[in-house]
């Protein structure tokens, strides 16, 4: 009979004696199979994400069901966001759970078979299970740490795409929505006029199927009478799709209208100048001319508007004949470009006189961006009135210069406009070299070095100074050398005064007529008293 105390011996030496056994075993193993039975052991089926709906409405969930639904952006509802993620891995999902009441079961696959939904009809409720076939095959060990970074980061990449205020998209090789940020789903909302969120997600931008290096400007209407908006649209290639960014260019596509509105306006306000407007932008390409410049240049309408640049605009108006043309080539082209850089820095300012015998002011301006503006103005009128002018003058100044008495005519405000030969030789002066410089008292000086005292200086300053009607009149003055000269001082029409000085002729009385004013102080002082 066996006492108690020995019971408990022959149990503690028979789990001794089997732990020993054991652990040789196990040590008998090779390596590789112990690791796979710790494999085995550690990755038993993993956690079904379950979920339970009454009529699209969540009802329950399990934790891996709820965490599936946290991980799926977009807004909507918990069926809403499910559906949009089945419906992207398995074909036929929305025909099949339409169908689910009257068929009690339905299960769906996707293409590689890694992923498995059974939805049972339970009454008034559906339980959809959701299962990872290759997760479930194999057990898979996990680093708590790496796990940890590797959710933050999800997160936080999560929240900046969630954020981003710019609408973000991915589709697939079919052009087909596969995923989206919050501000996609806001425009398509927007578009659809609600915000219930239906899947497939509807493709804003139907135009993008394309991949292209350059952004592409797209248009995105809105319901109702609101504005339409306007987006810079780039497309990135990547694995199994392309993915998009619509960047907001509502206020580019304004300026833009503005710019082009005012572009109009500018062109309708020239289109009544005389003068020819050519307006070269940053890249030399004929931005804006008005009809005047056509008429001018004669280069075409058809050629202007095709926008040149400024050496093919140039190279019309050289074949043209509508610009001074050099003897070579090459040296036209030189001044061309010497003629852009005074033109952007603003100095370039010429008279271009044609072979047709026109003759053009052409203004060089720069403008704002790096803009060029040139003017071209017809001239040919003025030039011709002005050397027809030039011509009288000095057809005058020659019929002048043969008078053998000096002459000399100033203007109203007593400055010297006029003289002859034969007054620059009596005098010593050149007047040609300081014309409009000298005035009626430097010349009364000049006649003052050379001649006596007289007051008959004072009375000719006095009236090419008056402002009213006036009396030709005469006086004689002596020069130092003893030679007398018969002066006269003649009104001139526009208030100018000529004064002419003549050799006194042998036998010649001398006389004096005194100016009007003086005549009447005379004739006072000589009448008899008592008259």
């Amino acid at each position: 009979m066996f006492t108690p105390l020995m019971l408990a011996a022959i149990v503690i030496a028979t789990s001794f004696a089997a732990a020993m056994v054991a652990l040789l075993v196990l040590s008998s193993l090779p390596l590789g199979r112990r690791r796979q039975l710790g494999l085995g052991q550690a990755g038993g089926p993993l956690e079904q994400a379950i979920f339970l709906f009454d009529d699209r409405e969540l009802v329950d969930a399990t934790g891996s069901g709820r965490a599936l639904l946290g991980s799926i952006p977009g807004p909507g509802s918990d069926w809403a966001r499910l559906a949009g993620y089945l419906s992207q891995r398995l074909r036929g999902f929305e025909t099949e759970m339409d169908a689910l009441a009257d068929r009690g079961e339905v299960e769906l696959r996707d293409t590689s078979g890694d992923l498995r939904l059974r939805a049972e009809w339970l009454g008034q409720l559906a339980r959809l299970t959701v299962t990872d076939m290759s997760a479930e095959g194999q057990g898979v060990l996990v680093d708590a740490l790496s796990q940890k970074a590797q959710e933050a980061e999800l997160s936080g990449l999560r929240e900046t795409l969630a954020a981003a205020p710019v609408p973000v998209w991915r589709a697939d090789q079919s052009g087909t929505v596969v995923w989206a940020n919050h501000a996609y789903f806001d425009c398509a909302a927007e578009q659809r006029g609600d915000d219930v969120l239906t899947w497939p997600v509807p493709v804003l931008f139907p135009d993008l199927n394309a991949v292209s290096e350059t952004p592409r400007r797209q248009k995105l209407g809105a319901p109702g009478d609101g504005p339409a908006r306007w987006f810079d649209c780039h497309s990135q290639a990547v694995e199994g799709g392309t993915l998009h960014f619509a960047l907001p260019a509502d206020a580019a596509v304004k300026a833009e209208s503005a710019l082009r509105e005012f572009i109009q306006t500018l062109s309708k306000t020239f289109a009544h100048l005389p003068i020819g407007l050519a307006i070269f932008d940053r890249q030399r390409q004929l931005a804006l001319f008005n009809p005047a410049l056509v008429d001018l240049t004669s280069a075409g309408a058809e050629f202007l508007s095709a926008r040149p640049t400024l050496y093919a605009f140039l190279d019309r108006l050289r074949e043209r004949r509508v610009i001074p043309e050099p003897k070579d080539y090459a040296t036209w082209r030189e001044q061309m470009m010497d003629l852009e850089k005074k033109a952007s820095s603003g100095l370039y300012e010429e008279t271009w006189t044609l072979p047709s015998g026109q003759t053009y002011h052409v203004i060089g301006r720069p403008h704002p961006d790096g803009a060029v503006a040139f003017l071209l103005e017809d001239i040919t009128a003025e030039i011709t009135l002005t050397r027809r002018f030039r011509s009288e003058i000095e057809l005058g100044q020659a019929v002048v210069d043969t008078v053998d008495d000096a002459i000399v005519v100033f203007s109203p405000a007593g400055e010297l406009v006029l003289s002859n030969s034969a007054y620059d030789e009596l005098w010593g002066v050149e007047p040609a070299l300081t014309l409009g410089k000298v005035t009626i008292l430097d010349s009364i000086r000049r006649w003052q070095e050379l001649a006596r005292p007289d007051p008959a200086f004072g009375d000719i300053r006095d009236f090419v100074a008056s402002i009213g009607e006036r009396t030709e009149w005469a006086a004689d003055i002596r020069l130092f050398t003893g030679e007398g000269l018969a002066c006269r001082v003649v009104p001139l029409p526009g208030g100018a005064t000529l004064v002419g000085f003549g050799h006194q002729r042998s036998g010649r009385p001398q006389f004096r007529r005194v100016p009007r004013s003086r005549r009447a102080t005379a004739e006072e002082a000589t009448e008899p008293a008592g008259a």
